[in-house]
């Protein structure tokens, strides 16, 4: 070895030594929140053996170092306070000092892009970032990473709210937050971890993943796709995926700005399946188990539009799967309250609908039942028909907090809309119970209720005649369905007019009173899967063009590509749809 990189290579390892004397993960920082009332985890890495001290607000402990390096001390973190002490962790050779950390509640925040959506993307919101001045409201962002196995630590920082650090808070987390800390005058503490457009699944461990036969599918078809994974190949195809996006830009690049048309998309730099965002498990894996442990009150989340799709496997299954999951993990019976999907898409005009959309919507429904100590903010009322992240984000997240306030702060209040309860049928009229009325139910716009429809053993959907005749109670009929077997309320991805609150003005949810099969719409799972290998035949098959457009027409290397393509033409022909007998 020569003596330069020998030097080098001395230097790395003492470096690595010093920093693995002791180490913290990146969350337990400046500005961090502890739990109150609760003994609190801190932990790191020291030397083998090492004798850790740890201290906060007068009391310390002492804990030691295992084989591996590895330490856990827990502490009595007391009252809330907003006064920042520091927390400190010293060895016999070193220490760690944190400044300004304060007691208070913790809340974990995560989903995909509505949980992300920041508040500088609302023009309203101008004035409340102008005057976000709370100290006592801190939040640590994490950034959006992948990994294949469970990490330890993730980068980020905590921040207190201010108008210049408000601004890139997650919108929904800041309202949250907000909600909490006027109502409980404490400081509250967030540690948003989220990512956009990605499923359920990869937010949950491929362990829970594998209990579960729907969702270890998922995984056996990821790990199959990862030991097939050809880095080589991979970078080879994406070069070629590139240099024909290149040409098609150009050419996009070249045309009038009037006539251009949507730009190309520019091909993504190939990632080892067990290492691509969205996929079971893996941000579980970068995003979620560095905080397991990690001492708090509970969960929000907003998530689900990632699993709207039919062929899904069933939210009311895998939500619960990844919730119990997480409890288990922490160790505690985490609060969790969840956002059900807003409505989107163009307004629907005609009963008996098949949308996967308020399927969902649903499913989230009867986590409540299924799944203890959860919740779900109702916000049929906030979205918008084109667009899948609704602006207004202050009720989606004080919608959370109510739920929070009454189950976790004592507080007597209404926290839902009317959440469906129980149903009767007398004859040619179906009687709906609701829980959660505040002193009653009523109209929103104080027309006739809309959006209930009924049908009878036909399955046969009607508009139907909705009334409300005590403060629990809608009463349903049509003169279309003499003998109803069925209701069902707000049934559309977007049911435009759905006008049921309680006295508070929460939208009452989403139901069906039945479980027949209408609502599941017919998905040929080989057709989806011919589908998808004939995409990806069609990619190989473009890279493999633009390699032989830049050959000697004739030359060997031209003739073996052209063999090639060829070959792969025959097989996405063989995957063609057949023609109906």
């Amino acid at each position: 070895m020569r003596p330069t990189l020998l030097a080098a290579t001395l230097v790395a390892l003492l470096s690595t030594t010093t920093r693995a004397e002791l180490t913290v993960p990146h969350f337990f920082s400046d500005h961090m929140v502890l739990q109150r009332d609760r003994t609190a985890s801190i932990w790191g890495t020291a030397d083998a053996g090492a004798r850790v001290n740890v201290g906060f607000r007068g009391e310390s402990i002492a804990v030691a170092a295992d084989a591996d390096g590895n330490w856990n001390a827990e502490m009595l973190t007391g009252d809330a306070t907003g006064v920042g002490s520091d927390l400190t962790i010293t060895t016999e050779k070193t220490s760690v000092v944190i400044r300004d950390v304060v007691v208070g509640e913790v809340w974990l925040a995560s989903g995909q892009s509505n949980m992300v959506f920041t508040m500088n993307r609302v023009p309203g919101y101008a004035d409340t970032i102008a005057n976000a001045d709370y100290p006592g409201i801190r939040m640590f962002n994490a950034p959006t990473v992948t990994a294949v196995e469970p990490q330890d630590d993730i980068e980020g920082e905590w921040t207190l709210c201010s108008p210049e650090s408000t601004a890139g808070y997650s919108a929904v987390a800041f309202f949250f937050a907000r909600k909490l800390h006027t109502e409980l005058n404490i400081p509250i503490g967030v540690i948003k971890t989220a990512w956009g457009g990605k499923p359920v699944e990869t937010f949950t461990s491929r362990e829970a993943l594998n209990t579960l036969d729907g969702t270890r599918k998922l995984v056996e078809a990821v790990v199959a796709a990862d030991k097939s994974f050809d880095p080589a190949k991979a970078a080879s195809d994406f070069e070629s995926r590139l240099q024909q996006w290149q040409t098609q830009d150009a050419a996009w690049r070249s045309q009038p700005e009037d006539a251009r048309g949507r730009r190309p998309r520019r091909p993504s730099k190939p990632k080892r399946p067990l290492d691509t965002e969205g996929r079971p498990g893996v941000l579980f894996n970068a995003m979620i188990h560095p905080f397991v442990g990690y001492t708090l009150r509970g969960a929000i989340w907003y998530q689900g539009e990632g699993n709207a799709k039919p062929g899904a496997v069933p939210y009311d299954q895998t939500l619960p799967l990844m919730i119990n999951d997480w409890r288990d993990r922490w160790g505690i019976p985490m609060s969790f309250y969840f956002v059900q999907l807003a409505n989107f898409r163009s307004p629907s005009t005609e009963p008996g609908n098949n949308d996967p959309w308020p399927l969902l919507q649903d499913r989230m429904r009867r986590v409540l039942d299924s799944t203890p100590d959860t919740g779900m903010a109702i916000i049929n009322d906030v979205g918008e028909a084109n667009d899948i992240h609704p602006k207004n984000k202050h009720d989606v997240g004080e919608r959370l907090a109510l739920w929070a306030l009454a189950k976790n702060y004592e507080r007597d209040i209404t926290y839902s809309g009317p959440l469906f309860q129980d149903y009767a049928i007398d004859d040619s009229v179906a009687s709906i119970t609701f829980d959660q009325v505040g002193r009653g139910l009523r109209s929103r716009d104080g027309a006739p209720l809309q959006r209930f429809e009924i049908a009878g053993n036909d399955k046969v959907w009607h508009w139907a005649d909705a009334e409300i005749i005590n403060p629990t109670t809608v009463s349903v009929s049509s003169h279309n369905v003499p003998h109803p077997a069925a209701v069902r309320y707000a049934w559309a991805a977007n049911p435009d007019g759905a006008n049921l609150v309680n006295s508070e003005g929460l939208p009452a949810s989403v139901f069906r009173t039945d479980d027949w099969d209408d609502v599941e719409p017919f998905v040929d799972l080989q057709a989806q899967k011919r589908l998808e290998q004939r995409r990806s035949l069609a990619a190989k098959i473009k890279g493999i063009a633009a390699e032989k457009a830049k050959l000697q027409r004739g030359s060997d290397a031209f003739k073996a590509t052209l063999a090639k393509q060829r070959e792969l033409l025959k097989q996405l022909q063989s995957l063609a749809p057949q023609p109906a007998e």
